[in-house]
């Protein structure tokens, strides 16, 4: 359905009800709700634009997320260029606080430690990438790797990387398991 550049528009229309909620909470939860509308709507622009290159109809949530992921990263680099162009012409002296920033201080001040904060702005970009879509987004291993675009392998050492770290940070507490220690 989604494949079809002829199928009809109300088709994809139900694909936006199905799974639009879904992406805008994990948009919020790697940026903030102001983002999330924008962001979540052009995730499935870009979604209907791009639509004969979904390989698996199957993995079309996975798709959605590997979308929404790009243009949350996409976001951040270009706030980052903005950032620096500031500086370069003289921003002011007190520093710009950049989204990122502001997602810790709603996650510290939300009652999550700060530790973990911490330790999920010093991960790197696509180790944070796989361990915010197995925890915010509950994807498995084969749909983060359709979602991002590489390996199983790659996924696995990317989260058991990032979960060493963020775990690491924490004492020994592993905050994509849930209190019966079973993983997300």
């Amino acid at each position: 359905m989604i494949q079809r550049r002829d199928a009809p528009t109300d088709r994809f229309t139900d694909l936006f009800d199905a799974h639009y909620g879904e992406i805008y909470r994990y948009v919020a939860g790697r940026l903030s709700a102001s983002h999330a509308d924008d962001l979540a709507a052009e995730t499935f622009l870009v979604a209907f634009r791009d639509r004969a290159k979904l390989r698996d109809a199957g993995q079309v949530r996975a798709w959605l997320y590997g979308i929404a992921t790009n243009l949350v990263r996409r976001h951040q680099r270009d706030e980052e260029r903005r950032y620096r162009a500031l500086a370069r012409v003289g921003a002011p002296a007190e520093p710009a606080e950049n989204d990122h920033e502001r997602i810790i201080s709603r996650v510290a001040a939300g009652g999550i430690h700060r530790e973990l904060a911490a330790a999920l702005r010093d991960l790197k970009p696509a180790d944070r990438d796989v361990l915010l879509l197995v925890a915010l987004a509950d994807l498995n291993y084969p749909e983060v790797a359709v979602a991002l675009g590489i390996p199983e392998g790659t996924v696995a050492s990317r989260l058991n990387r990032a979960r060493k770290t963020v775990r690491a940070a924490l004492g020994g507490v592993d905050p994509t398991r849930d209190i019966s220690g079973v993983p997300r």
